[in-house]
């Protein structure tokens, strides 16, 4: 599916971006160096020049290295009277110095193979207090990017002169910036960057501690709404201050007007994902309080309200459940003016674009369509009761009888394919049956599904409130809504088996899927031939852009002699159905 997010258009423009990549990324659990994620690194940097992106690194895990390296010095120095002494943790600013060697030697080796130039500079947070320092660092920075080098960065811990480089709680409140990540920040605004990615061990910001399974993604951190709501776990296990200290410098970097992505540094082209508009990881942009417009509501919000909404539903009899049907036929015929008017733009829109002809067919709400659409929902308003009925009888024992009754299924997640008219006919079967409703209809169908949402939605009472059927507006949301196996109880999705199959692979919600679709009609040599001719007439021409219309008619050989196959051809030919009759003839 399309992931691409129209929150991150604006990475079209981008240009110059700083990628920071930490400890716990560049490192294995045993503290050596992580040769497969890096080597993805190297080649994603290396794919990013090739476009023309100017590409800046800034990476930790010196310490980490020389920590690891300094160990095994250690040990192999000692007697065995002196291992079992107690051993005292090693010098950080010896590790620092020791490690970055080693860290700078495989980026070069690394990047050599990629044929890209790499250069080392190693800052302190004292080197910027020096305005000449920092107009030398933008002239030395943009010549490199002119020659396609790759600027790598890193702060020199073994000459840093802050009391406690390495623990956040205790950095110097005079510092310029006090780890990898505020450095990263740092650099974005003084060499302008377009873009900042802060590459972690998770996927992002989550609203919790990320090892807690009720803990969500955030895709785009609004200061305003989850400022003081989320809940840090740990620092990272190598590094200094963990998604505390990311997103303190992406919140910097961001009001000062540079995006920033923080997203794992873990999966494969992240960076390129992030680059292309796709949905990955949490987007920190200053504008961000903008696109949350107060209507928004999250996936999790909008399948809980369904499921609040649909019980109250439930509670409802039949009469009331057929009512609200009868007043949603009602605001369909007296909204149908908006109705047409909102469907002819997304008309007018697919034509635009250049669309198939039958896509288009199949989007357009004809005249009398809707009071169609309307006297459809009164009769299924008019339907037995689905809800409570006895389907089976068992008596297992004396006095003991087992019923099998029909029960509504609870909060349904329906995928369909650009047609309007499935919208109503979805909603009134989800009203009759009493389930809630999540609906996301094909893109190009955006404004009739939005207006007659809002149509159907106001049909139904207070008492059981409008959010009974949620309308998702983006393919960004479903696989949020795919993962909230608690609350939707089943996915339809009607489309493609590719479609199908995607969504099958991506959740744990029961799926309703199917098989290819066979559009044959055969027609026997005992048929009622004016039957089938009326069939085959309303299969093939009332609605021929529909997925169920007609593809295929097989008849008996017997019809040939006898007539009726001519019959059948006459009736096409004055529908317009030439071509049909051809390929019947061949």
């Amino acid at each position: 599916m399309d992931s691409a997010d129209p929150a991150r258009a604006f990475v079209k423009d981008v240009k110059r971006i700083i990628i920071k990549v930490g400890t716990a990324v560049v490192t294995r659990g045993d503290g050596r160096l992580a040769l497969g994620r890096m080597g993805s690194l190297c080649e994603q940097i290396r794919e990013l020049t090739t476009q023309g992106f100017e590409v800046i690194l800034v990476t930790s895990g010196a310490v980490g290295v020389g920590r690891q390296r300094l160990r095994y010095r250690k040990l192999i120095n000692s007697s065995f009277a002196d291992l079992q002494k107690p051993q005292g943790d090693l010098d950080g600013k010896a590790c620092a110095a020791v490690g970055q060697n080693g860290l700078m030697a495989l980026y070069d080796t690394l990047f050599s193979q990629l044929d890209v130039t790499s250069a080392q500079l190693m800052v302190t947070d004292n080197d910027f207090r020096d305005p000449d320092f920092r107009r030398q660092l933008n002239e030395t920075v943009n010549s490199l990017l002119c020659l396609k080098v790759v600027p790598i960065f890193n702060e020199n811990d073994a000459i840093s002169t802050r009391k406690a480089p390495y623990e956040l709680s205790l950095q110097d409140s005079s510092g310029i910036f006090w780890d990898n990540d505020s450095l990263a920040a740092l650099l974005a605004l003084e060499l302008k960057a377009d873009l900042l990615v802060l590459l972690s061990d998770v996927d992002g910001l989550y609203t919790g501690p990320p090892s807690d399974p009720q803990s969500e993604l955030i895709h785009t951190y609004v200061k305003e709404k989850h400022e003081g709501l989320i809940t840090f776990g740990d620092k990272s296990r190598v590094g200094r201050g963990g998604m505390t200290a990311k997103v303190k410098a992406a919140v910097y970097a961001a009001y000062a007007g540079i995006p920033v992505v923080i997203t794992s540094g873990f999966a494969n082209n992240n960076i390129i994902k992030a680059l292309d508009g796709e949905r990955v990881g949490t987007l920190f942009h200053r504008e961000a309080i903008k696109w949350a417009s107060t209507g928004d509501i999250d996936a999790r919000e909008m399948a809980v309200s369904a499921r609040e909404c649909a019980r109250r539903l439930q509670a409802l009899s039949s009469q009331e459940r057929s009512k609200i049907l009868l007043d949603v036929a009602d605001a369909l015929e007296a909204n149908e003016e908006e109705i047409l008017a909102e469907n002819e733009a997304d008309v007018a829109a697919a034509q635009q674009a250049g669309y198939e002809k039958a896509l288009i067919s199949r989007l357009a709400l004809k005249p009398g369509k809707i009071s169609s659409l309307a006297n459809s929902v009164r009769v299924l308003a008019n339907m037995d009761e689905p809800i409570g009925r006895i389907l089976k009888r068992t008596e297992l024992a004396d006095g003991i009888i087992l019923e099998k009754t029909s029960s509504p299924l609870g909060v349904l997640l329906i995928i369909f394919e650009s047609r309007p008219d499935a919208l109503v006919q979805i909603a009134s079967l989800a009203v009759r049956s009493g389930n809630g409703l999540l609906l996301k209809g094909g893109k190009e169908a955006k404004r009739s599904n939005a207006i007659l949402h809002k149509v159907i939605t106001s049909a139904v009472p207070p008492s059981v409130g409008e959010k009974l059927i949620g309308l998702v507006t983006s393919r960004e949301e479903i696989p949020e809504l795919l993962k909230l196996d608690d609350v939707i109880d089943l996915v339809i999705p009607r489309g493609s088996n590719k479609l199908v199959s995607q969504i099958k692979a991506a959740t744990k919600i029961p799926v309703l899927g199917h098989a290819d679709g066979i559009c044959h009609i055969f027609i026997d040599k005992s048929a009622d031939l004016d039957m089938a001719k009326r069939i085959v007439s309303d299969a093939k021409t009332d609605y021929p852009a529909a997925c169920n219309a007609m593809e295929t008619l097989l008849v008996h050989k017997d019809l040939v002699q006898t007539g009726g196959l001519n019959d059948l051809i006459l009736e096409l030919q004055e529908k317009g159905e030439a071509s049909l009759v051809n390929s019947l003839y061949n």
